[in-house]
């Protein structure tokens, strides 16, 4: 019986793959890849300016550049490497540009717009290779609805994106029907050797609610010694953990051996505040606390168009990290030392509140560095921060990924869920997803219910 020919496969990249992933033309094995012409135009607006996407604007346009070194771009020509497939630009249907005739989507959507022009290459491109399978991959879920609209096969640029939320790590387990023995020595001892727990499938850095017939205990595996040891209540700067998950978010950050630490959660759990604490709380150890989110402006607007200068742009975005300064300070009385040390700290910037936009090129030593809002950050932005790491450097980047502020990013794709699943186990990275609301009575209710 012969041996059915494998069906040759076209991808037609969107502006928001290649913004997202500026190597994204190598990650198709070995099948064909398309570029829209309109998509060099809009890359064209994005490569001035020190954002991430105006990195990868700028990175695959060398890219490009490097592959057409002695090639047509309208004719298809090899990929890098054997196993690689073709790539293209498409140009626009040159009797419709004589023409000047709308776009076939032009006409059923009703408007003009450069969505509509990579819509029509990709229409285009199928009726050139009717035996093809031509599909647009595209991190924008209308423009992908679009296209099934019009009869051609869309998906999301999957390179990166986690598929079983499911089985993300979370960081901690509760195990119950512990022998007493194993608790009893937890408490005497503080710690068990790895040789004993052949009860529990250890984990590197994972945390443990043990449950026995007559009492339980939170514990960690500590791969530097191979044991899993006893964790108590620490408090840090005034504030208190209320709950388990919220002790093992502590440790973590506190322990030294621990270069990098996640924290997910919904709000109200105490992902910001117990990094915060804890920081303050380690001081010592760093010469600077910093605190950062990623700035997703309103309607997408650049925050060039907000009045004043760079610190008054930003403040509005960095109000939360203030709010639990502020928070944390109020634990102590207008007298206590404790009160004004924090104020003391910001002043003589030992506490420095920044936008992460203009993170890349520097290199961060003797510092503890928080990242709040993590979700919004694509994986790259994620492991260009990390790699920003130098000498006794500490990260910690907390946030929720099921509340995305960005519009190419959800809960599969962001950084955040990147970071949690593809480091899981390494020795100097703990993770903790954080469950219960601690905020304020009002707020769980909101949380339950609404």
């Amino acid at each position: 019986m012969a041996k059915k020919k494998k069906q040759n496969k076209i991808f037609v990249l969107d502006t928001s793959v290649i913004l997202f992933d500026h190597n994204s033309i190598n990650n198709f094995e070995d099948n064909d890849v398309a570029i829209p012409i309109t998509v060099l135009e809009e890359l064209d607006n994005f490569k001035k300016g020190s954002d991430t996407k105006n990195f990868e604007a700028r990175e695959f346009i060398r890219t490009l550049d490097k592959l057409s070194e002695s090639h047509l771009l309208q004719d298809w020509n090899n990929l890098n490497g054997s196993t690689k497939g073709r790539f293209k630009v498409i140009m626009e249907n040159q009797s419709r540009m004589m023409s000047g005739r709308l776009t076939e989507a032009d006409i059923i959507f009703g408007t003009s717009k450069n969505d509509h022009k990579i819509l029509d290459s990709a229409v285009f491109l199928a009726e050139e290779n009717p035996e093809d399978l031509v599909t647009l991959v595209s991190k924008d879920i209308n423009l992908r609805l679009k296209a099934k609209a019009l009869g051609i096969n869309a998906a999301d640029y999957e390179t990166g994106k986690i598929n079983d939320l499911q089985a993300l790590n979370t960081g901690k387990s509760h195990i119950e029907n512990v022998p007493d023995d194993i608790i009893e020595l937890l408490f005497k001892e503080g710690k068990v050797p790895e040789d004993r727990l052949d009860f529990l499938k250890v984990r590197n850095n994972e945390y443990y609610v043990l449950q026995g017939d007559n009492s339980s205990v939170l514990a960690y595996f500590n791969p530097i010694e191979r044991v899993l040891e006893r964790i108590d209540k620490h408090k840090c700067y005034g504030i208190t953990p209320r709950n388990a998950e919220q002790t093992f978010a502590v440790h973590a950050i506190l322990n030294p051996d621990v270069k990098l630490v996640t924290l997910q959660g919904v709000a109200g759990t105490g992902k910001t505040l117990l990094s915060l604490a804890a920081a303050i709380e380690s001081r010592r150890h760093f010469k600077q606390i910093y605190l950062a989110r990623p700035i997703v402006p309103l309607s997408n607007k650049d925050i060039g168009y907000l009045p004043g200068d760079m610190k008054a742009k930003i403040n509005p975005y960095m109000e939360p990290l203030w709010d639990n300064l502020k928070f944390i300070k109020n634990q102590w009385r207008e007298t206590d030392p404790n009160y004004h040390r924090i104020e003391e700290m910001v002043n003589k910037e030992k506490i420095v509140v920044t936008p992460l936009a203009y993170i890349r090129g520097r290199s961060l030593s003797n510092v503890i560095f928080i990242v709040d809002e993590a979700q919004n950050l694509t994986p790259h932005e994620i492991k260009t921060i990390i790699t920003r790491a130098g000498e006794n450097t500490k990260m910690i980047f907390s946030g929720d990924i099921y509340q995305i502020d960005t519009p190419y990013l959800d809960e599969h794709s962001n950084g955040l869920s990147y970071l949690i699943d593809r480091l899981k186990g390494n020795e100097i990275f703990a993770h903790v997803t954080l469950e219960k609301g601690e905020r304020s009575e009002l707020s769980n209710l909101a949380g339950e219910l609404l």
